[in-house]
């Protein structure tokens, strides 16, 4: 058990031990003892001792210690060498320099703002210093580079704040690569006390030039500055923790909101949130989960890492984040193993068409069906014909998870008198065989009823299976027939705009709106005639349409059809 003594260098308070402590005061003494009749001894041993304060900063921060040992003190001083490794004194009683005691002391420059010889913040200077050249060439590359790349002034004004000051004698001795040691300072000293001799007679005390005045106001107001972010920058750092945490923690408590709805009310079939309208229904649990621990887990450590951050707390031991890290890859290996599974079963595509005869009409029109339809395996498990038995089942076209709109109405010119609907149904497989099977899985309601014709807002799927439905649906017309289109269906329509039309006709509150079929194609019927002006696609003449109304044909015998598709 060896006795401690707390001593005080400068400042810095260390705990010593009592041997130790011996050996330094001894060493101090001598070294106080040999600067004792220079011109400033005191600047000289301050200097010293704020060396040596540093050298045992590093030995307690290196070796994650306490307590300063005997071994410590005597490996600062074979650095920095004694009285006599470094003056042996001649016949007259002049000191003689023996600088073979100190081959290879000298360390390596260190990078410092030169506070004496500079002209703003110092920074040119020390960079010379560093690299042991004139600074008059560095400055001059900082010139060329703001005018060259506008960007000299900005690097300049960074290292002011970031590279620190030369303050004390050791930092300017580092600055320059000279040996930390007695002898250095010893002739650090004598240099500035010869340089100082020689300029002495020409300086003038009494005032300074203007441009010196303004060099030190800003080299102050920069230093001061640097301070004061140095100072509020770990708040500012603890408060863009803080925001960084709570969003984290926020887009975590919704996301597991939004999974834990998606679970409660049994909503596996969410086909029409995006990614889940591109994989496949039986995916959705797997990839749920999967993407959850994908997304949540980073969140969670970010949050964590925050905390950490911002209140130096660990929260959570080492063996957790390993298995928060296991887990978390595990999700990703999942995720990746159903996205590559869906790509795999869509390889191929595959369609189909077929044609639907409509009765003929001089004027139809095109509505969105807003009765439900139901299939035979709906009925019975609904049991229409005791609980809705009478009833008409709307649909309002939402809450089917399972209801898809990847629907598109194109109205062409028929090329013979008969008017028809062309129902094309597209999907996806792992080959050609399988996709067009997968066709048979969609599900598209279409009725006609007299000059009306009745188009789903939707299609469904037969069975649980999402392999890229499509359907797209032909209208075609004869020349000259007139369509009344519901707003609705504009939704649908690929070729032509409702709401266009009806602004057009100044009629933006109307329910629907009129076109004709022409040589071109469908055009809006403009009314400002009186109902006998058809709008005209400016390269046709007037006299391409004929603008007497048609009178109604009679009722077809076959006006009343329904079609749907399975």
């Amino acid at each position: 058990m060896n006795k401690t003594i707390i001593i005080n260098i400068n400042g810095i308070v260390f705990h010593i031990e009592e041997d130790a402590y011996d050996v330094l005061k001894n060493y101090m003494t001598d070294v106080k003892r040999h600067f004792m009749d220079s011109a400033d001894s005191l600047e000289i041993t301050t200097d010293i001792e704020n060396r040596i304060a540093e050298m045992f900063t590093e030995i307690l921060a290196r070796e994650s210690k306490q307590v300063i040992v005997d071994q410590d003190v005597r490996a600062v001083i074979a650095q920095m060498g004694t009285i006599e490794d470094f003056a042996s004194v001649d016949e007259d009683g002049d000191p003689i320099p023996n600088t073979q005691a100190f081959q290879g002391r000298a360390t390596g420059r260190r990078l410092f703002r030169d506070s004496e010889k500079h002209l703003l913040g110092g920074v040119c200077s020390g960079i010379a210093n560093y690299f042991n050249i004139k600074a008059v060439w560095v400055r001059l590359l900082f010139v060329l580079i703001t005018f060259a790349f506008f960007t000299g002034a900005l690097i300049y004004l960074i290292l002011w704040i970031v590279v620190p000051r030369a303050v004390s004698r050791a930092d300017r001795m580092a600055m320059k690569g000279e040996p930390l040691d007695l002898q250095g300072f010893a002739r650090n000293f004598e240099y500035e006390l010869r340089s100082v001799q020689g300029t002495a007679a020409a300086l003038n005390t009494t005032a300074q030039p203007l441009a010196y005045k303004t060099r030190d106001f800003v080299s102050d107001f920069f230093h001061h500055l640097a301070a004061f972010i140095r100072t509020a920058g770990k708040t500012i750092i603890k408060l863009i923790g803080i925001a960084i945490m709570l969003m984290s923690i926020g887009v975590l408590i919704a996301l597991t909101i939004a999974v834990f709805t998606f679970f409660a009310f049994g909503n596996t079939n969410i086909s029409h949130v995006f990614p889940f309208n591109t994989i496949n229904h039986d995916y959705n649990v797997p990839f749920m989960i999967g993407g959850y621990l994908v997304l949540g887990l980073p969140l969670l450590a970010i949050a964590l890492g925050m905390v950490r951050l911002v209140f130096n707390r660990y929260t959570m031991s080492r063996s957790s984040w390993l298995s928060a890290l296991i887990i978390w890859v595990a999700a990703i290996m999942m995720v990746t193993y159903y996205t590559v599974a869906v790509f795999a079963d869509m390889r191929a595509s595959a369609k189909y068409s077929q044609t639907i005869n409509i009765a003929p009409d001089s004027v139809y029109h095109l509505k969105i069906n807003d009765v439900k339809y139901l299939s035979r395996l709906d009925s019975e498990r609904l049991d229409l014909n005791k609980q809705f038995a009478g009833k008409i089942i709307n649909d309002e076209g939402d809450g089917d998870m399972n209801a898809l709109t990847n629907i598109s109405l194109v109205i062409e010119r028929a090329d013979i008198n008969q008017p028809q609907l062309v129902e094309s149904f597209k999907a996806r497989g792992k080959n050609e065989d399988d996709a067009l099977k997968n066709t048979t899985n969609i599900n598209y309601h279409f009725e006609q009823q007299g000059a009306t014709l009745l188009f789903d807002r939707h299609m469904t799927l037969t069975q649980n299976k999402w392999r890229d439905p499509e359907v797209r649906l032909t209208l075609k017309l004869p020349l000259k027939t007139k369509v009344i289109i519901e707003s609705k269906m504009n939704r649908l329509l690929d070729d032509v705009d409702v709401h266009e039309c009806k602004a057009d006709n100044n009629k933006k509150d109307a329910e629907s709106a009129t076109f004709v079929m022409t040589d071109t194609g469908l055009h809006c019927w403009i009314d400002s005639l009186g109902g006998v002006a058809p709008a005209i696609n400016p390269v046709l003449k007037r006299d391409t349409i004929n603008n007497e109304v048609q009178p109604e044909a009679p009722e077809h015998p076959a006006k009343h059809q329904k079609h749907k598709h399975h």
